[in-house]
């Protein structure tokens, strides 16, 4: 795909997520068939610069070209700050997020909330385009702030004025959150009218989804989110349906066992040894939700302190699926083809 100046390997697309999506995990699903991952948000506020974490947001070193990092915020002035310092950081694409439904970002008038606020849209668009002209600037938004102010195109209309490159639309509004289903008839609506790219997200969950989305919605790509947390050969899978319209076979056992090997020691080498066990866990547990006995593993894993203890308990486990098959195997799917937890 010819995305904003980029040639990508395909149309589909790692959407930002607050700390999922740091930098071992986009490199982990560039590997296995993304096209393009963008980073979870970089604050814009510049008292928070020199936090550990936002260096930490901050750094592509090693990172798979086009890097594409998301900036959120409210103030125009210190959006365009933002922009220029992660342009001078490595960032290649500079994505905007309005799309994030979360209070702690909406209650300072941030992420999704903006699009209660028109005019400052327009404003917060055009500096950050103007701080960095040589940078493609994207944009993320969801329908609306609730079900009677759905204005996702007006808010098209304002980022193709303000040249907004490409626009990425969650199908569903602010007040929804994550419940219910997406708007796919919105995000058709929005793609006919529209002049530059446009990116849909939400519900794409298996690779039959993702071709319907596309038959749908007319989208020149798609955007996964949740469905990819512990399930990065996702993209994969997606890329040769589209292409083939067959399935690949289930992913073997030792391969996903290595996979997920290689992800811990990259957790641990980016966050550092303590950080990055807490923050290993809960990828542990994406990777092995809807597997036989992961319930009574997770409850077991997330009580080990450290490094020798996780990599053990990981190599158990995969070790003793392996025994049963060769292959995955999820043993219960939700009603939305999710991957379910089995257990607390």
């Amino acid at each position: 795909m010819d995305f904003v100046g980029f040639s990508l390997r395909n149309n589909l697309f790692v959407a930002p997520m607050a700390g999922v999506t740091d930098r071992p995990f986009r490199q982990l699903c560039k590997k296995m068939g993304a096209g393009l991952a963008v980073s979870e948000m970089v604050t814009s506020n510049s008292l928070l610069y020199g936090s550990a974490k936002t260096k930490r947001r901050a750094n592509h070193d090693g990172e798979a070209e086009p890097i594409s990092v998301q900036i959120a915020g409210a103030v125009p002035s210190m959006m365009a700050d933002a922009a220029r310092y992660n342009v001078d950081r490595g960032a290649q694409i500079i994505d905007i997020n309005m799309g994030c439904p979360a209070k702690k970002i909406c209650n300072v008038m941030a992420g999704s909330a903006l699009l209660k606020d028109e005019s400052l849209v327009g404003r917060i668009l055009e500096a950050v385009v103007n701080a960095v002209p040589g940078t493609p600037v994207t944009l993320k938004i969801r329908t609306g702030w609730d079900q009677s102010s759905r204005n996702a195109l007006s808010i098209l209309k304002i980022a193709e004025h303000s040249g907004i490159r490409a626009l990425a639309l969650h199908g569903r509004t602010r007040a929804c959150g994550y419940t219910g289903k997406a708007e796919y008839e919105t995000i058709a609506m929005v793609k006919q009218v529209a002049a530059i790219p446009i990116i849909a997200n939400g519900d794409i969950n298996t690779p039959e989804m993702a071709r319907h989305v596309l038959e749908i919605t007319g989208a020149d790509a798609l955007m996964v989110g949740r469905a990819a947390q512990g399930r990065p050969w996702l993209f994969r899978e997606i890329e040769h349906f589209l292409k083939t319209g067959a399935h690949l076979l289930p992913p073997r056992v030792s391969e996903i066992h290595a996979i997920l090997l290689a992800h811990l020691e990259d957790l641990y080498d980016f966050y550092g040894i303590e950080t990055g066990v807490c923050v290993a866990r809960k990828h542990i547990s994406w990777y092995t939700r809807g597997l036989a006995d992961s319930a009574a593993f997770r409850h077991k894993m997330n009580r080990l302190p450290d490094v020798i203890q996780q990599q053990q308990a990981v190599n158990d486990f995969f070790c003793s699926l392996a025994e049963n098959s060769e292959r995955l195997n999820y043993i219960q799917m939700d009603q939305n083809n999710n991957l379910e937890e089995l257990a607390a």
